[in-house]
């Protein structure tokens, strides 16, 4: 199955009218992704018994014409809780951790009939930009083997850029959606925070955490997340707000004329040459289908980032003090008393960044340092949300780049903390501030032949004109046929 040929929809009406089964689709995915492991490293565990399985029940009970993503293959995120699948955040301290239930989102897509193929790679609890800080391995860029696929869920973006899948779950703290989805040249959506529950997520950051989709098109993505999207009760954040059908409101009268438009000046402050060239003709483009565009300016923009991981640093060493060595996790062997066991079993469950991280947040929430960092860092979090309303005053969206470079090799950035922390400038604000934001793609680097994604900021719970603006975009430019030749540099 080559899923750059097709789209949920067309797959959906194929296993309707019984041109594959879902049998048949479940054995081709997977006999896809053993022929891409080895290169890409997406996947830390697949699911095969149970997929199958999976697939000869639903093709036995047949699929209702309503039933989009039943029998479809689709990817999680291995952060995200399932059910009698080992769920390891990537990490030591979970590596044989098998949970007891689902967590909402797959609880969902349970009862939608799709077919989880497996659990995908991820920075370790989700802390980091390029996969490298998981405790199993790196995954690779489908687009060249030798660079990063981004992170922390570059798992799933490199699944479905190597056309594993059509679409896979993230998580994104602080553009870890986002970022890995510009990198790998697909949609990446992180919608607003509550939107969608984070019951049974692995908890890094949780004022800032949001579950999503990375998919190949904005239409399955629209339609993905509007099926895991809604209240849930175990989620006192989750939101009451109805969830539009997102997917059904894209069509061929879509059109961005007359749409305001504004690009921060600061979201150019900093973009590599080739970068910019790529969003400047993008922002062309969208002029020439009569958008309106203006130039804005996020004052607060540079401030993001150091106020983001004091914040979020703050949040996981509270998250994951219950790490401890005692009620489940991993435990250090041969430990002569009870500090023996929190020490060691924390010093060597968890791998250098988380420990960074944990170290930091401890630090900025001491009695010491509470009003000097993070207090001062929550009051920087109010005004770069007081940024944004500003502009959405006047302005539909907000555009500018994804991130201020394109992938970068294996090992070039892994040993500096901060430059890697660098990485998200453009992409923490909008978790600081709660809001929606996608990135599609946007073109490729006349450098290295590497994607770039265009960002797409929107107002609270606005995902539709986001997903109007991209389908738009997408509608009108080829990137997203663009694919993957894998075995080295595109």
């Amino acid at each position: 199955m080559d899923f750059y040929q097709t789209d949920l929809t067309q797959l959906h009406d194929d296993l309707v009218n019984k041109k594959i089964s879902a049998t048949e689709l479940t054995k081709e995915t997977f006999d896809h992704i053993k022929g891409n492991e080895d290169q890409v490293k997406a996947f830390i565990n697949l699911n095969e018994d149970a997929a199958m399985k999976r697939a000869q029940e639903i093709d036995e009970a047949g699929i209702a014409g309503d039933q989009l993503v039943s029998g479809v293959p689709l990817a999680v995120k291995d952060n995200i809780l399932t059910k009698g699948l080992t769920t390891t955040a990537a990490s030591k301290m979970l590596e044989h951790f098998n949970p007891v239930y689902d967590a909402t989102v797959v609880d969902k897509l349970n009862k939608a009939g799709y077919i989880n193929v497996g659990k995908t790679n991820l920075d370790e609890f989700a802390m980091g930009s390029s996969t490298e800080n998981s405790a199993f391995f790196t995954s690779h860029n489908p687009w060249d083997l030798t660079r990063v696929p981004g992170g922390s869920s570059g798992g799933s973006a490199a699944a479905v850029a190597a056309g594993d899948v059509l679409g896979a779950l993230g998580t994104d703290t602080g553009g870890s959606i986002r970022m890995p989805a510009s990198f790998n040249g697909v949609v990446g959506m992180k919608p607003t925070y509550g939107r969608v529950s984070r019951w049974g997520i692995i908890a890094f950051g949780s004022s800032f955490d949001q579950v999503g989709w990375l998919t190949r098109t904005v239409k399955d993505n629209a339609y993905l997340t509007s099926l895991i999207a809604g209240n849930d009760e175990h989620d006192m954040t989750s939101s009451l707000k109805e969830v539009p059908d997102w997917a059904a409101n894209l069509n061929d009268s879509t059109s961005v004329k007359g749409l305001r438009i504004a690009v921060p000046k600061e979201y150019f402050d900093d973009l590599d040459e080739d970068v910019h060239d790529v969003i400047k003709a993008a922002l062309d483009h969208l002029e020439s289908l009569g958008a309106i565009v203006d130039e804005v300016s996020l004052p607060h923009t540079k401030y993001g980032v150091p106020a983001y991981y004091i914040l979020a640093s703050s949040e996981a060493s509270s998250n994951l003090q219950r790490y401890d060595g005692i009620r489940y996790g991993f435990r250090a062997k041969d430990v002569k008393n009870l500090e023996d066991v929190y020490v060691r079993s924390r010093s060597e469950g968890f791998g250098e960044e988380v420990k960074r991280r944990i170290m930091l947040g401890t630090f900025s929430l001491s009695a010491g340092f509470y009003d000097a960092y993070f207090n001062k860092a929550a009051k920087v979090r109010r005004l770069i949300a007081q940024d944004f309303d500003d502009v959405f005053k006047d302005h539909d969206l907000i555009l500018g780049a994804t991130g201020a470079s394109t992938a970068f090799k294996i090992g070039a950035e892994i040993d500096d903390p901060k430059k890697m922390y660098m990485n998200d400038v453009l992409t923490v604000p909008v978790n600081m501030a709660g809001l929606p934001s996608m990135s599609v793609p946007a073109g490729f680097s006349a450098e290295n032949g590497m994607p770039v994604g265009l960002q797409i900021i929107g107002k609270p719970f606005d995902e539709q004109t986001i997903y109007n603006a991209g389908y738009v975009f997408e509608q009108t430019t080829d990137f997203h046929k663009e694919a993957p030749k894998l075995g080295g540099q595109n």
